[in-house]
């Protein structure tokens, strides 16, 4: 067999059938900026179908041709191969044979044309005849030549002819040698521009196989690395898309509805998304929405992999992570400690191993792909001011705004934006400025609307870089809403967490914001020298000197008929209450008690009652955690072991710590029965004061009065 010809160097008789590429896959990707034409994702356009091509005459254009006016592409095989190739056929051979095999299948007499067929077909469809391989180095070469003679003869292989187009689209064209997968590329687009129904048939056998593991090789041929054959792909890929480029719609819902499945292996995903990436660098014009469809199944893979670790037992959920730390380990003997964990539950359920299995394998693809997103972007943000940065961050906003918010069960995707917003402060201010406009605005759902809540609330707790002025001016937006609302709504019967949802969200969000920033609420100029800021107990029992706006409007909501503490999450009321109780600044415990008392079934508003149903809608609310607002802060710890390593969690991420010197505390002021009691082994002094008493919260009803109820 004659040695195959680089695609990139051509003899003195051919041309390049490529221009050369203006992009460099190496090189650091370009701002990602919307261009005309919206996203793709979200509007599943019509499966194109390999069968392909209309009932009418195949010179007509069909429906999802792209090409409004066909191109005159001339292809003349004597600028790329000479008349005998090497094997038994020239390529006139070939073309005789060609035609005769069509004209004997027009006349339904299909043992040529079958014969033909079975040329392209896969290895497991050939039949002993096939020209690919089991007869020698000349059948090999014949191959070359009858795809240069049905260049030649494109016109001619019209709809009449599926079976015809289907075995040249299966055939393997990648697994052989450059000059055979050049003229194969030639092949293609001289189908394409002969009958348009083919060029959607053509994307579609190229888009699969991002995701397909091509044969290893192609008897006759040397083995092709993988990365020659994603070369040729792309190269191929590139070409088709220059002669036509309104063809890159069409490649865009291909890559959307071939996207691997969540329950496909991590290998699969990686492979794929390495083909998204290429295509991006060479059509410039399509990366933003790429960039979109990645992180969009990035967050449906997180959401997945949340509701699996929710609805499976402790216990499954330790296995899982169990076999994820295992998997970076090998034992002495050198099998892994996976291996090992794996051979300890062969005693368990079947079933049991199978969801332990799939879930790793989700977290491992998330994983994988979210430490691949940190190593394109990160070296854009190098410079976190440059315009560069600022154009990239800008696009991030509008995917987390269009894909991330929406997904409220997301937990990881969203640490793309933390990560880069704490780069510098106009990131941060953009990001913050952007969870308020998504708050606020009026025509959002209000589901949205408290997710919105719920990211600004636990970015503001969680962000290291975050000043204690901005802090400070987030929770005092925070109050001036909820003191707004409430004097907006000061006639209602009671807590009702569907109806005042809104309220509930961000009353959570500044308990949320208290139980992690409560030093940036205290005003140090007025503060006691002797605190010593970064020790805990040096602030127990004193007299701290709050923001002047915090206390007296934290009390007013809390008394209020609205009673958010009776809505808002358990656990972030009791951290709260004991937090404030400890550095006091409020004592809620005797409200604490009398909510216990409180149905919320009896404020709670069902369907029926708002006009949502034309009945009742018969759902029961007797379990009381149906009534509270879930407690949805998504910077919660980052969980993923590989990508963590991008986060630089020490210098940008604030823990939750407990205050080991409370802690012995906790049993007793939860035990606390009337509003004038108070357990005696709580050992902290002073809590018999008057300042006590002006602490304890009010329970009498709310009035529109109260100090800074008016305000906004």
């Amino acid at each position: 067999m004659a040695a195959s010809t680089p695609l990139t160097q051509m003899t003195p008789r051919a041309r390049p059938i490529f221009p050369p590429s203006s992009t460099d896959a190496s090189s650091t990707i370009r701002p990602i900026l919307r261009k005309p034409g919206g996203s793709i994702l979200g509007v599943r356009k019509r499966s194109l179908d390999d069968d392909g091509g209309r009932d009418d005459d195949d010179t007509a254009m069909p429906l999802s041709s792209p090409i409004k006016k066909r191109k005159t592409v001339m292809f003349n095989e004597n600028l790329n191969v000479v008349k005998r190739i090497g094997g038994s056929k020239t390529v006139d051979e070939a073309k005789r044979d060609i035609m005769l095999a069509l004209d004997g299948h027009d006349r339904h007499d299909s043992e040529d044309y079958d014969r033909i067929k079975e040329l392209f077909a896969p290895q497991s469809r050939r039949g002993s005849g096939a020209l690919d391989g089991m007869e020698g180095d000349d059948e090999t070469e014949d191959a070359l030549a009858y795809v240069v003679a049905l260049t030649g003869l494109a016109k001619r292989v019209d709809r009449k002819y599926p079976g015809l187009v289907k075995s040249v689209l299966r055939c393997a064209w990648l697994e052989r040698d450059d000059n055979f997968a050049r003229a194969y590329i030639q092949l293609m687009a001289a189908l394409s521009t002969a009958h348009g129904s083919i060029f959607a048939q053509v994307l579609s056998m190229m888009v699969d196989k991002f995701a397909k593991a091509p044969p290893a090789r192609v008897p006759g041929f040397a083995l092709v690395s993988s990365e020659t054959k994603k070369e040729r792909l792309h190269l191929g890929l590139r070409y088709l898309l220059e002669l036509f480029p309104a063809g890159g719609r069409i490649v865009l819902n291909l890559v959307e509805s071939k996207f691997p499945y969540t329950e496909e292996p991590k290998a699969a995903h990686m492979m794929y998304i390495d083909h998204l990436l290429q295509l991006k660098n060479d059509r410039p014009d399509l990366e933003r929405d790429i960039m979109e469809l990645i992180l969009s199944r990035l967050v449906k893979l997180d959401v997945e992999m949340t509701l699996d670790l929710e609805n499976e037992g402790d216990d499954t959920t330790r296995a899982v992570m169990r076999q994820m730390a295992a998997a970076e380990r090998l034992d002495d003997d050198g099998e892994s400690d996976a291996d090992s964990v794996a051979s300890d539950d062969n005693d368990e359920d079947d079933e049991e191993t199978r969801r332990v299995t799939l879930i790793k394998s989700k977290l491992e693809t998330m994983d994988a792909t979210m430490d691949l997103l940190f190593s394109i972007y990160t070296p854009i943000f190098e410079t976190p001011d440059s315009e560069a940065a600022l154009a990239t961050f800008q696009d991030l906003l509008s995917d987390f705004s269009n894909v991330i918010l929406p997904n409220l069960k997301s937990r990881h995707t969203q640490y793309l934006l933390f990560k880069f917003a704490m780069k510098s402060h106009r990131l941060m201010d953009l990001f913050i400025g952007t969870l308020f406009n998504l708050a606020f605005e009026s025509n959002r759902s209000p589901a949205v609307k408290q997710a919105a809540v719920g990211y600004l609330a636990s970015f503001t707790a969680r962000g290291a870089q975050l000043s204690s002025e901005q802090v400070q001016t987030i929770a005092e937006t925070f109050l001036n809403y909820i003191d707004h609302y409430r004097a907006t709504h000061a006639s209602c019967r009671g807590p009702d967490v569907r109806r005042y949802g809104q309220y509930y969200a961000y009353f959570q969000g500044l308990l949320y914001i208290f139980c992690f920033r409560w030093r940036d609420l205290i005003d140090r100029e007025s503060a006691p020298a002797s605190l010593d800021w970064e020790d805990t107990a040096s602030f127990i029992g004193l007299d701290l000197p709050w923001v002047p706006w915090l206390k007296t409007r934290l009390q007013a909501n809390i008394a209020s008929k609205l009673n958010p503490l009776k809505c808002c999450s358990p656990i972030i009321v009791e951290e709260f209450a004991r937090l404030s109780h400890h550095l006091r600044l409020l004592y809620i415990y005797p409200q604490i008690e009398k909510n216990k008392n409180v149905q919320l079934s009896q404020f709670f508003t069902n369907s029926y009652a708002t006009g949502g149903a034309l009945r009742d809608s018969g759902v029961a609310y007797d379990d009381e955690k149906w009534t509270h607002l879930e407690a949805c802060f998504p910077f919660d710890p980052f969980q993923l072991p590989v990508s963590k390593r991008w986060l630089d969690l020490d210098k940008t991420y604030i823990s939750w710590q407990r205050f080991a010197i409370l802690d012995r505390d906790d049993d007793t002021d939860a035990e606390v029965e009337t509003d004038a009691e108070i357990d005696d082994e709580t050992g902290d002094e002073g809590e018999d004061s008057e300042d006590e008493d002006d602490d304890k919260v009010s329970i009498q009803e709310d009035t529109t009065t109260d100090e800074g109820g008016n305000e906004m």
